[in-house]
Formats: C-alpha cells, structure tokens, sequence
C-alpha cells in the first residue's frame, strides 16, 4: 500500500514538473446558427481545450502553477457549409503580480477574421514551420501571441522567439484562402500584430512591457511609490513609438487591455503624479482620454 501512495506521489509531481504552458479556458458561442446539431459547437470546444492546453509549445519546464492564464473564446456568426463556419476569436491572457492576489490582463484582442473547417471528431494538427489548416494556424500563431506576450513581461525582450515565430506562421500562411493574414486586408489583422511585434520601431514597447511589470506592479506592494515611478517612466517610453506610428495596432491592443489598469494604479498617486500620467496618456492614447480623466477626478 506505501509503495503505491509513494507511485502515485511522484507520478503526480512528475506531471507537475512536466504541465504545459497554457491554462486555456475555451468557449465556443453559435447563438445565430440555426438548424446545426449543437454538439458538434461542443465537441469543438473540448477539441480546441485539448489542443491549446495539451500541447507542448516551448522547451521550457513549466510547475502546474506557472502555467499561463488565458482564454479563447470564439463566436460562430455563420455556417458557410457543411463543415465550414465564419466567427470572430478573442484571445485573452493574465500575469500574476508579485506578493498580491491580483492578476494583470496582459492581451485582450478581437480577431474578426476568423474562418475555419471543422470534421467532428478530426484530430487538431498542428506543424510549426508549414502551412496549416485555418483552425490550428490561428489557435497556434495565438498561442505564440499568449506566450510572447508572457515572456516578454517576465524578461527584457523575453518574448522575441515567440513572436518569430509568429511571424513565421504569417508567412507561411499567405497563401491561405482565409482572411487575416495578409498586410492588405485590414489593419487589425493577424498580419499587423504579428508585423508590430517584431518590427525595431516598436523595441521600446519591449522595453516599456518588461519595465511597466516586473519594475512597476512586481514592487508596487511592499514600495509604491517606487512602483508609481517605474511605471510612469515605462509608459514615457511609448512617446517616440506613437510619434512614429500613431495609429498602430500594437498601441492600440495595449491600451485596449491596459486602460482600466493604469486608471486605477493612478487614481491614488500624487497631484503632479496624476497631472504628469494623464498629460502622457491624453497624448499617445486620446482614445482614452475620457478615461484617463478619472484620475484627476480622484
């Protein structure tokens, strides 16, 4: 009986030390399509869960509590065929912050492209450096996003393989029929995410993203005012991106996921703290500027 309660102990911590590197929460939404068997909608989910949370998407060893907190949710619009459907994808991910129980949304994007086959029950395959079905070149080239976008907090320009290969995937998929990955379809694409994020005029996001975590919201328990500092000075560093691509998608997928953060990180700071953030946010960010005037207003 020991020797099987010593077995089943190291297999359980074997698994630890091996778990992936995704903790992916999956939806998938069809409330238009009408005369579909909905179990099939089910058995995607489960599928799509399996392939993001199964797969071993780098060499590094991740503890069952490392993995990276995300989710997936796609909403199907349309049925264009018998095993054809046309939605949207929104990939979200969050980052614990040190000595707190608070978790920072890290990316918070809307694919509006997204069209893909699904054969129930068909395995989800993936390859890295091919072509690949729509389904499973968006889960993956999202998946190098998440981890990318991970690393890149926890390191300075930690995030720089994930985001190749990325790119990569953009590549090799500019053949593909489906929309998303081509420079002329859009300007909120796969494309242009993938282009920002490893192109040098944006190195100071880079800089900003490690800068704004692990110097900013990973001190800002035990010294605030540090914390306040480091991440004001992190942001300043965006001044020269927006000049030189103001309306980016790169900017716009930061604050889209950040804005309500650094409202209520500075809504306790300083009265010049307060006026020096929001004369900088108003600037590379007017989109948000109604909300960034709550922090004067606190």
């Amino acid at each position: 009986m020991k020797k099987t309660i010593v077995f089943l102990f190291l297999t359980i911590m074997a698994l630890r030390l091996h778990a992936q590197e995704l903790n992916c929460q999956i939806n998938v939404m069809a409330p238009q399509i009408q005369n579909v068997d909905k179990k099939v909608f089910e058995t995607l989910q489960q599928a799509i869960f399996e392939f993001m949370n199964n797969t071993k998407w780098t060499t590094d060893k991740f503890l069952n509590q490392e993995r990276i907190e995300c989710s997936v949710t796609i909403t199907v619009n349309e049925r264009v065929s018998n095993d054809e459907f046309k939605g949207s994808i929104q990939i979200t991910s969050r980052r614990p912050i040190f000595n707190t129980s608070y978790y920072s949304p890290i990316l918070n994007f809307n694919d509006d492209d997204f069209q893909f086959k699904y054969i129930e029950y068909q395995p989800l395959e993936f390859t890295e450096n091919s072509s690949n079905p729509n389904l499973t070149a968006v889960l993956g080239f999202y998946a190098y996003i998440i981890l990318g976008m991970d690393y890149d907090s926890f390191h300075l320009n930690g995030g720089a393989p994930f985001f190749a290969k990325a790119q990569a995937l953009v590549n090799n998929m500019q053949n593909a029929r489906e929309a998303g990955w081509r420079a002329f379809e859009g300007t909120r694409n796969r494309y242009w995410l993938a282009e920002n994020l490893t192109n040098p005029v944006f190195k100071p996001f880079h800089e900003m993203f490690y800068q704004y975590h692990i110097k900013g919201l990973d001190v800002m328990s035990k010294k605030k005012d540090d914390g306040l500092s480091n991440i004001t000075e992190s942001l300043e560093l965006l001044s020269d991106v927006y000049r030189e691509k103001p309306g980016s998608l790169l900017l716009q997928t930061l604050f889209y996921a950040k804005a309500d953060e650094i409202v209520n990180i500075f809504t306790g700071a300083y009265p010049d703290q307060k006026v020096r953030i929001t004369n900088l946010l108003n600037e590379i960010d007017p989109a948000n500027s109604t909300k960034y005037a709550k922090i004067m207003g606190n």
